[in-house]
Order: structure tokens, then sequence, then C-alpha cells
């Protein structure tokens, strides 16, 4: 069973991490015979974190908590806090998980906490668009693998801008495996164009 870590952090942006958690958590579109995924909201306190809509959180557990292995999944949404001092312990967690193997999944504003470790510094990334990770990064070194696109997946590290949601949650399935390769198309197609032929097709997808 894969057990899906969201890191919860005051002004986490609502909208980015939305699709990928409601279908991971939900089930509704998995494939015939997927066992379901654990998923936890974690941080580093227990104390309710406040998002960037208004919505309060009260994390599931800290980050001691969280067992590495390859069927863990790290999701780290955008946030305009990640440069507080106090997240650097999920930091240095997500590169825990990346040298075993393990998923990271960073947007947004999660990406500049990783390239100030170094952690996009010789992968295919993405964030905001070229020049915001030397904005806010000084020490980022890597240019030549930033990939101007809205998600990147390098693996087990996927990555994405503001605007990747979408792309970013098709990319993390697609990684777990969970939905059949013509439903994710089909899921894909629907909430990008909102044609209702696509909605159909990812309904018969599912018989």
């Amino acid at each position: 069973m894969f057990t899906i870590y969201v890191y919860v952090l005051d002004t986490l942006a609502d909208w980015e991490p939305g699709h990928v958690t409601a279908e991971l958590n939900s089930g509704r579109f998995f494939k015939k015979g997927q066992e379901p995924v654990s998923l936890k909201t974690v941080s580093y306190s227990k104390e309710p974190i406040r998002t960037m809509g208004g919505m309060t959180i009260i994390p599931d557990c800290v980050i001691d908590d969280i067992v590495v292995s390859e069927t863990s999944v790290l999701l780290l949404p955008g946030a305009n806090t990640w440069n507080d001092q106090k997240h650097g312990a999920i930091i240095e967690k997500a590169r825990e998980f990346l040298f075993c193997g393990a998923t990271v999944c960073a947007i947004c504003g999660a990406t500049t906490a990783l390239a100030n470790v170094g952690l996009l510094d010789d992968r295919p990334h993405t964030s905001n668009g070229p020049g915001f990770l030397e904005m806010f990064c000084p020490g980022y070194k890597g240019q030549n693998f930033y990939v101007d696109k809205p998600s990147v997946a390098d693996n087990n590290l996927i990555t994405a801008g503001s605007t990747g949601g979408l792309l970013w949650a098709k990319q993390i399935i697609e990684h777990l495996g969970v939905f059949e390769s013509n439903t994710l198309e089909a899921w894909y197609d629907y909430f990008s164009t909102g044609k209702p032929e696509y909605f159909f097709a990812l309904m018969e997808s599912l018989e």
C-alpha cells in the first residue's frame, strides 16, 4: 500500500494539491483490484495550520512519524512560508526519500525549498518559470537541468510550477500506476478541456 504524506504549513496554496489528493484519497477512478492508498497530513507539529484560502487543517502526524520506504510518497505544496527555518526538517526528510527511492513531489514555493539545499542541482525539474529559482535561491546551480514546462517528472522526483497542478497530479498518478492508462488520459483530457466527450470516455474506461 502507498502512503501519501502531504506536508501542511501556514499559507498552503489550497488549489495546488487539490486534484491529486482528491483522486488518491477517494480512489474513485482507481483500476480494478487496486488497493486503497493511505493519505496523511503531516507537519512540524500537531498545531492547526491555516491555508491561503482560510481553511484550518489539523495535521494527522508529525515529521518523526513518517515511515520512509519505496511505497512512501511526500507531497510538498506551495506556500508563502517555505523560507521559515522550521520547515528544514521536512526538506531533510525529502532528501532521505530521494536517496532511498521514495517519491517526492514538490510544487511552486516548495521547489525553492528543495533548490536551496541543492536537491535540484543535478536532476530535471521545473518551477514558476525561468529565473524564479535564481531569484529566491542564491545557491541554486541547477540551471542546466531546468525544464520550462508546467510539471516535470524525473523518476521519483516530480516538480511543478504554481499553474501546473493538474499535470503534476497526472504525473504523480501515472508514477504510482493506480489508474488504467486510458482512464488517466480521459481524466486529464476532461479536466484540462471540460469537453463532454472526455467525461464519457472517462466513464467508459471504468466499465
